[in-house]
């Protein structure tokens, strides 16, 4: 069901996640795209943040989806609220675009996967960091094949907002209710802990043989707000997943092979590649590839699918689900 003629009138599913007013942003900039609309049950939320984009707010799901000017919707509901709004917004003939995860379980990942298929209707998937030309470059050195066999991969996500302020105060800037396991499905893994899961999928492989994870807390929250997973793979490759909300904002990937090594560092947007003898060259990062949101729109315009988008953003699942059972096992 593609959208004939710009524009593609757009509104907001859901005040839950941070990320409410990026992705409401992205649709009042897109040039084929208008914000029309929020909403939230929580009038606490939903009221703000029409407010501050000059936008109609609702707390009646339904009245929205039945509106004809409405073409597409972004979901930042919590995460256990997903499946329930983005089955709602297909079935009203509403192209999505969503936060992560799509769902909590794989199952229900799937069948949104298959809801939208049938419907004829875009389902993008919020991944960023694959779009990213730091991303582009080291993939395209690890397919070239000239750091030999991969054995090992490290990616590192963290930020300070369970314990600083934005204004430098203490408590963190992140909202009390990403704290709350029941709506959240998890911690800082489950939350930002998806960017290095999904990195380390694409740089080393998607399925793992084995995952081990380390759920921690410095702070006394109901969820973990540091983490680390690691993933075995059957011919010796390992990967190790960091995040944490409890330490200053780092962003690091390195990837090492039996023929030298690739890094990355948001500190200076640094891209490097270590030899064997120990040289070192600096390698220039790429202009970003159009982002997830831009993709959508494209997608949804063309009536075609966004299919390894899907496909990484169920393998995100699946491994975030694999974790948070071994954090719980303690295997």
């Amino acid at each position: 069901m593609p959208v004939a003629n710009p524009p593609f009138n757009v509104a907001v599913l859901g005040c839950w996640h941070v990320h409410a007013e990026d992705y409401a942003r992205s649709a009042a900039a897109h040039p084929d795209t208008t914000l029309v609309a929020a909403y939230d049950p929580d009038p606490a939320l939903v009221r703000p943040l029409a407010q501050h984009l000059g936008v109609e707010p609702t707390d009646d799901l339904d009245a929205l989806l039945a509106r004809e000017d409405v073409h597409g919707v972004t979901v930042t509901t919590e995460t256990t609220a997903h499946t329930d709004v983005i089955s709602r917004a297909l079935a009203a003939g509403k192209h999505v675009f969503t936060e992560k995860l799509l769902a909590p379980t794989v199952q229900e990942c799937e069948r949104l996967v298959a809801r939208a298929a049938d419907a004829g209707l875009a389902l993008v998937v919020s991944l960023p960091r694959l779009y990213a030309g730091y991303t582009l470059a080291v993939r395209d050195l690890l397919d070239s094949g000239e750091l030999g066999t991969l054995t090992h991969g490290r990616v590192r996500l963290s930020h300070d907002g369970a314990v600083h302020g934005r204004d430098g105060g203490v408590g963190g800037w992140l909202p009390d209710r990403f704290f709350d396991p029941a709506p959240a499905v998890g911690g800082a893994l489950t939350d930002l802990g998806c960017h290095p899961v999904y990195l380390t999928q694409l740089f080393l492989g998607a399925d793992p043989q084995t995952v081990r994870a380390v759920y921690a807390n410095v702070t006394p929250r109901d969820v973990e707000d540091h983490a680390v997973v690691t993933v075995g793979y059957d011919d010796g490759r390992i990967g190790v997943v960091e995040a944490g909300f409890v330490s200053d904002d780092a962003f690091t990937i390195d990837v090492h092979g039996t023929e030298g090594s690739v890094h990355y560092t948001d500190a200076g947007r640094r891209l490097w590649r270590r030899y064997p003898d120990g040289r070192t060259e600096d390698l220039t990062v790429p202009p970003d590839a159009p982002d997830a949101f831009a993709q959508w729109v494209q997608h949804a315009a063309a009536g075609t699918r966004a299919t390894e988008n899907l496909r990484r953003a169920v393998d995100l699942t699946r491994l975030v689900v694999r974790a948070n059972h071994a954090a719980g096992t303690k295997e």
